[in-house]
């Protein structure tokens, strides 16, 4: 093993000591994406698949479990919204299923659900867009955080990845695994990331043009096409909705979100709708804007959440291909490093 790669291994132990896997590389949960397909296809080629719950109900995830399991035998995880009205049923089966790794995203996980996590026997892994959060996170007993940047696609934080890397590696990559995401589409940047303390990292954008992933040939192709710059974070129009900002490809989908906005503003004004219901409405709306895109093939009006990473997307090959690039471009990396 040349030495590139026996550092990179080095760097890579912790993290893929904590995911079970050959390298410390978890992919994003993406909904209509992350399904069983890409999950298996990212855990045989030796990173951390993980199923993106998403809108599931409890029944769709107990399927999509155990077609993943059919589909491999190395390990993955499963990532949960926390704002699910049926959350604690959804970390029910992943228990009967013996998921060693939940992911639990949108916020703090909600009272009880920490603790039924771990009654499973299953490692909490939690995002962390802050390091005041990160340090509640930790206190609250999570196993691992992903600090996940702006340069992210799908629902983001204020602060780019690289701040967040040197506001939080150095404070807490001793306590627990710390994986960085956001933005990262080349080995080049995974190899940064760990000799500043990652555990490890996360990428999702790099994935979706995968062989092995079902999105449609047209969204394949809206990506392949992108620049950086094409992918860019939604306007919030009225500060009473708190709405996440997405970053998304810029197309006619980008408009109906923002009229989609005001329509929802303008019922809470005529008291035809309670605040929790009008943000369940933005996240449907959400939910099925992307379904259109990613299944139905609509590039134009539906969703096509992308991070910047998706300029350095340039062709649909598999899964295992691009495993293989990240980790030549990291050791190679490393290597000319000394």
């Amino acid at each position: 093993m040349d030495k590139g790669r026996a550092r990179l291994q080095a760097l890579m132990a912790r993290g893929a000591a904590f995911l079970g896997t050959d390298y410390a590389i978890m992919a994003g949960a993406m909904s209509w994406v992350s399904e069983r397909h890409l999950v298996a296809a990212v855990s045989n080629a030796g990173g951390f698949g993980v199923i993106a719950c998403g809108a599931m109900t409890p029944a769709l995830l107990d399927a999509e479990i155990a077609g993943t399991r059919a589909l491999t035998d190395r390990p993955f995880g499963v990532n949960l919204i926390t704002m699910h009205p049926d959350l604690m049923e959804l970390i029910d089966i992943c228990g009967r299923h013996g998921v060693g790794h939940v992911v639990l995203a949108g916020g703090l996980p909600p009272s009880g659900s920490i603790d039924r996590i771990k009654a499973t026997g299953a490692r909490l892994v939690c995002f962390a867009p802050a390091l005041a959060l990160a340090r509640k996170l930790v206190r609250s007993g999570v196993d691992a955080l992903v600090i996940e940047g702006m340069e992210a696609g799908g629902h983001i934080g204020p602060v780019s990845t690289s701040v967040l890397a040197q506001e939080i590696l150095p404070e807490l990559a001793q306590t627990l695994p710390v994986f960085v995401a956001g933005g990262i589409g080349r080995g080049e940047a995974i190899a940064a990331y760990l000799e500043m303390g990652a555990a490890g990292v996360q990428l999702g954008t790099r994935f979706v043009c995968a062989t092995e992933s079902i999105a449609h040939a047209n969204f394949k192709k809206a990506f392949i096409r992108a620049s950086a710059r094409d992918a860019v974070a939604s306007v919030q129009i009225d500060p009473r909705l708190p709405v996440i900002p997405v970053r998304a490809l810029k197309n006619a989908g980008s408009e109906l979100f923002t009229a989609k906005q005001r329509e929802v503003a303008q019922a809470l004004d005529e008291g035809g709708l309670a605040m929790a219901e009008a943000q369940l409405q933005i996240e449907h709306y959400w939910a099925g804007a992307l379904r259109r895109a990613v299944i139905d093939g609509d590039v134009e009006h539906g969703s096509l959440m992308a991070g910047q990473s998706v300029g350095m997307v340039t062709r649909e090959e598999p899964l295992a291909e691009i495993m293989a690039t990240l980790i030549a471009e990291a050791a190679a990396a490393l290597a000319a490093r000394g």
